[in-house]
């Protein structure tokens, strides 16, 4: 029986209201039909390809490479395509002209000496690997997605070819007549940015954009331009957010890393934050005290510095460090419901003996030059200090470009993410020893498991969308537990017993560097927490996954970064470069596509240069291949879900229109 005949006149009276709104955009049988003749087509196309990705932290060519490779999809797709037909450096080469198309032009025009040939036989090359990436969606979508200037002609090659007798003369005539009007260079660009694009369906960030690298601020370009993309926010992008959102112990945080990695490029040249007045200070302050546990990691560095550079890093560094643990003293007194009076690390310090108490025993400093310190006030700015702080709030709060960013994060962004039967969330969840979702008070209210995590989502938006001093005011508490979910013991970001930033510093003794982690991280091997905290979720258990970022899987030790009989994907395994050494990789990276899951393990990317020039991919091997039986389609997704609710709507406003319950309009 038709399915609109299903519906009797009591059930769609109930729904009359609702049905007579639907009417007015679908006025007649015919338009509610032909809808839901391609809904129900588009249901059974099959899935988009999913890319999830983290702990980013600044490698923004590294970041670059993978997007345009999707990692390794474009390649499997021309091995697919061409197999034993082509050579593997003419594969490789077809690879690095997708994804750096106007830099390969440029080196094939020095070499290539007959180029109307080379534009003939790349350019159906293309055609072929663009009609096998747009395969799975409809035509609405891909012209969408076409470039303006040549959407009609990438139309006709994509859905011709030239295997077509009545069409072989018309297919290459396009091909020629692009090369005969000089057009083929700017066609092959939006050729391959357009395989680019429709080698992956929607891209999830799961935290950690920001800190060590030296381009976080053109990552952020290329996330808040990106046709579809989620950020589940981390801790590094919780700290950058705090610093945009005017919390100042967030602002000296986020200089002390930069400095720590040599690296200024997002402050400065991304962001126009001017901390030439803290250099000054600096150079002035600690001319001739002790440097040595301030000396930038330069080896890490984008770029080379003289010795001279590196000691006036070392000096603002070290400002800015002394300056951030005042400021972070100050905000634990003014916050005691935070319970982090054991780290007001300057209070606990005996400045006669330069001794510093931690859990009951003494331990030696090893740099007792504090020339702005008062141990009668140890958390109180100098009138100096005061009007540094003063300058860089008022610069982080009035960067246009970082207020971008930030509304891109809170537009994009959220505290965590379940689709299509996965849960990414960037770091932890809360947890007794028991497995139980653990209480965590927030301005005096306890949340746990979903609630805890919806009202820190809640907490963001209210601390990051001030506007002007009044609301300021109104959002204080959220503003100052920003820096709360950067290193709180019971933030889901940091899940930690402490952030040992001062003793790593300041303190030779290894015990006292130890950062306790929370039950997730003990207990998130077991499949029963995993799936506890995926029916917290409401997401089916049988087929689901947990994909985390935040802790760098070591595989050069073993590690495994698939965890509870694969239900839990920890994907951290060392994008930033000063990571590297201690995983042995760099990085994995996952795709979720209509035949299911590959989980990625990359090596480290070389160069944008070698890339372009050597046709240098990133080395990846797959880890993981969980394979469906079954193809998977749109209509097992949660789109898919949604599109099956409107196919329903529209059915039963069939069923009005027959029975006479809802009148077609002209």
């Amino acid at each position: 029986m038709t399915q609109y005949l299903n519906y009797t006149t009591a059930e769609l009276s109930a729904d009359l209201r609702y049905l007579k709104l639907l009417s007015r955009s679908f006025p007649t049988i015919a338009s509610a039909s032909t809808e839901i003749i391609n809904l129900e087509a588009i249901l059974n196309l099959p899935k988009g390809t999913e890319h999830f990705l983290t702990d980013i932290h600044g490698e923004y060519e590294a970041f670059q490479h993978v997007l345009k490779n999707a990692s390794g999809t474009v390649k499997r797709k021309v091995n697919e395509i061409f197999g034993n037909t082509l050579r593997e450096n003419d594969k490789k080469d077809l690879c690095t002209l997708i994804y750096y198309p106007r830099e390969k032009l440029r080196l094939v025009r020095q070499s290539e000496k007959n180029m109307s040939e080379w534009y003939e036989i790349i350019l159906n090359r293309l055609v072929k690997v663009c009609q096998s990436v747009s395969s799975k969606y409809t035509r609405s979508k891909v012209n969408k997605a076409l470039p303006k200037d040549f959407s009609y002609i990438i139309q006709e090659l994509l859905h011709e070819t030239e295997a077509d007798p009545n069409k072989h003369a018309y297919f290459n005539q396009i091909i020629s007549t692009i090369i005969s009007t000089h057009r083929a260079d700017d066609f092959i660009v939006a050729m391959c940015e357009l395989i680019q694009r429709l080698a992956i369906d929607s891209l999830h960030i799961i935290g950690d954009i920001y800190d060590r690298g030296p381009g976080a601020h053109i990552i952020m370009d290329t996330l808040c331009d990106y046709h579809n993309v989620d950020i589940q926010w981390g801790n590094h992008d919780i700290l950058w957010m705090g610093a945009g959102a005017g919390n100042d112990a967030s602002i000296a945080n986020v200089i002390r890393i930069s400095l720590r990695y040599a690296n200024l490029d997002t402050l400065e040249e991304g962001y126009g934050i001017n901390i030439l007045p803290l250099g000054t200070f600096a150079m002035e302050t600690y001319e001739n005290g002790s440097l040595e546990n301030f000396i930038p990691k330069i080896k890490f560095a984008n770029r080379f510095y003289t010795d001279r550079e590196v000691r006036m890093f070392a000096q603002m560094h070290k400002a800015i460090s002394v300056i951030q643990w005042k400021l972070e003293g100050q905000l634990i007194e003014k916050r005691p419901d935070f319970n982090m009076s054991d780290r007001n690390m300057l209070r606990h310090i005996d400045y006669d003996r330069m001794t510093i108490n931690i859990d009951g025993v003494d331990y030696k400093l090893t740099d007792t030059d504090f020339p702005t310190i008062d141990p009668a006030d140890p958390n109180r700015l100098t009138p100096a200090e005061d009007a540094i702080v003063t300058q860089l709030h008022n610069s982080f709060v009035n960067s246009e470009k970082m207020r971008k960013h930030i509304e891109c994060l809170l537009s994009r962004g959220s505290f965590y993410l379940a689709r299509n039967n996965n849960l990414m969330f960037h770091a932890s969840m809360p947890l007794n020893a028991d497995g139980s979702f653990r209480q965590v008070t927030i301005n005096g209210t306890k949340f746990a498991g979903k609630a805890l995590f919806d009202r820190l989502d809640e907490l963001v938006q209210v601390a990051c969308r001030s506007d002007n001093d009044e609301t300021e005011k109104d959002n204080e508490y959220e503003i100052d537990y920003m820096w709360y979910l950067w290193c709180g013991p019971d933030s889901p970001l940091f899940d930690k017993s402490k952030m040992a930033t001062f003793e790593r510093y300041m303190i030779d003794e290894p015990e006292t560097h130890k950062e306790l982690r929370g039950n997730y991280y003990e207990l998130h091997d077991q499949e029963e927490i995993c799936d506890r905290i995926l029916r917290e979720f409401g997401l089916h258990t049988e087929g689901a996954h947990i994909i985390n970022g935040h802790v760098p899987v070591k595989t050069i030790n073993g590690e495994n970064p698939v965890k509870a009989g694969g239900k839990l994907l920890v994907i951290d395994g060392g994008f930033s470069k000063a990571y590297q050494s201690t995983t042995g990789i760099a990085g994995y990276t996952l795709v979720y596509h209509s035949r299911g899951f590959q989980l990625v393990q990359h090596q480290p990317f070389e160069s944008r240069q070698k890339a372009i020039e050597d046709g240098q991919d990133i080395i990846s091997n797959t880890v993981l291949n969980e394979y469906k039986a079954k193809r998977l389609k749109v209509r097992d997704t949660d789109k898919g879900k949604e599109l099956i609710r409107q196919v329903d709507d529209l059915n039963r406003l069939l069923a009005a229109y027959r029975k006479g319950i809802v009148k077609e309009r002209n």
